[in-house]
């Protein structure tokens, strides 16, 4: 309350200095700067951000791992077997002059096995593993057939699966975290009945605004903060090639959240203002967190499906996860993207403006929960 103290105050004054009240613009500084301080101070929300940087982090790892365990295996070739080594793109072939040699450079943990002659077998060569076979070698040096696909896939589906986990869990947890912060700041507000000393001071669309515009800067903030990790690590861990394929979707994917959270934040707090008790925050926003999880069971499950996709790249709550889950995957025109961001604009500017007649209308009501209908009307 510190931050409105001032401005409180001036409101008190006689009606000859009503000049001294706070404009519309100041207003909304004022309360987006309380809700960003808040946010901070907030324990829940710096661990929240915590696990989400770990969780991407350890994806990235993870690749980095798993990618790692692919690499080409190095083998100490004795002469005489190099025949069956060249030209095999699994294998990185060290010469070694003898038996004695090779040995040695195994034990140094130069090379991972030794492939030598031996007349003995029918294939005329020998694997020597170390303290465990060495089956990465003999998986390189096994006969396999000529593959082909009918059908082959643009992209890979396991990469496709990570990228599709990766953008619906950060757009469920980044909005519910600050959708769900809102809701108890507005019935915070209103239960305490702080709400009407600043309503007193600024209007109720001066602190609607404040709210969605403090807590948007905060997750678009936490989002490029995301972003700029999961590009280090990638960097860091040797796995450059993947921010090419990226970089045009995890764009897209801001521009669509930052937008689309306004639209959600203006939701929540707009249902929240329906009632005055804490205990009755998650009934009337459970709508508003369906469409926050739906999206995310619907990439998750079905980032194979380009028809699912489709549908979600233009429907407004899902756009931020299916379109750029297009654009990644090679689907979407050109003009797509421009148009879904079109659509999802002119849908944000509807529901902050039914957001702002449900939360000017309920605000100063306690008690029971406000009917949807009385709240509309006014």
């Amino acid at each position: 309350m510190s931050g409105y103290d001032t401005r409180a105050s001036r409101a008190t004054q006689p009606a000859g200095r009503d000049r001294t009240a706070p404009r519309f613009i100041d207003s909304v500084a004022l309360i987006a700067g309380r809700e960003i301080t808040m946010r901070f101070r907030s324990k829940a929300f710096l661990i929240s951000t915590g696990v989400l940087m770990l969780a991407v982090l350890a994806s990235v790892v993870l690749g980095s791992i798993f990618g790692a365990q692919e690499s080409t295996a190095k083998v100490a070739v004795v002469a005489g077997a190099s025949a069956v080594v060249d030209g095999n793109d699994a294998l990185e072939a060290v010469a070694a002059s003898d038996q004695d040699e090779a040995e040695r450079m195994l034990r140094d943990g130069e090379v991972e096995a030794i492939v030598a002659p031996a007349a003995s077998d029918p294939l005329g060569i020998t694997v020597i593993g170390l303290d465990s076979p060495p089956t990465s070698v003999v998986r390189a040096l096994s006969v396999q057939p000529t593959v082909e696909l009918l059908d082959p896939a643009a992209t890979d589906p396991g990469l496709a699966y990570l990228v599709a986990f990766g953008f619906g869990l950060v757009f469920f947890m980044s909005a519910l975290t600050f959708g769900t912060t809102i809701s108890q700041s507005v019935v915070e507000e209103k239960q305490t009945r702080v709400v009407e000393i600043l309503l007193s001071t600024v209007s109720a669309r001066a602190l609607l605004t404040g709210k969605v515009i403090g807590n948007s800067v905060m997750a678009f903030a936490q989002i490029i903060a995301i972003a700029v990790l999961a590009t280090l690590g990638l960097i860091l861990t040797g796995q450059r090639v993947l921010i090419g394929g990226l970089g045009a979707s995890v764009v897209w994917f801001i521009i669509f959240f930052a937008i689309g959270f306004v639209m959600l934040a203006a939701l929540f707090a707009a249902t929240s203002a329906m009632v005055s008790r804490a205990e009755d925050i998650g009934s009337v926003t459970t709508p508003v967190t369906m469409l926050v999880m739906i999206p995310y069971f619907l990439v998750i499950f079905f980032n194979d499906n380009p028809t699912v996709l489709a549908i979600m790249s233009y429907v407004p709550f899902s756009a931020p996860v299916g379109m750029p889950m297009r654009v990644f995957l090679g689907d979407a025109q050109w003009w797509e993207p421009v148009l879904s961001l079109v659509i999802l604009l002119a849908t944000t500017a509807l529901a902050v403006w039914i957001g702002e007649r449900i939360y000017r209308n309920s605000l100063l009501k306690t008690g029971g929960r406000v009917r949807l209908a009385e709240a509309l009307q006014g």
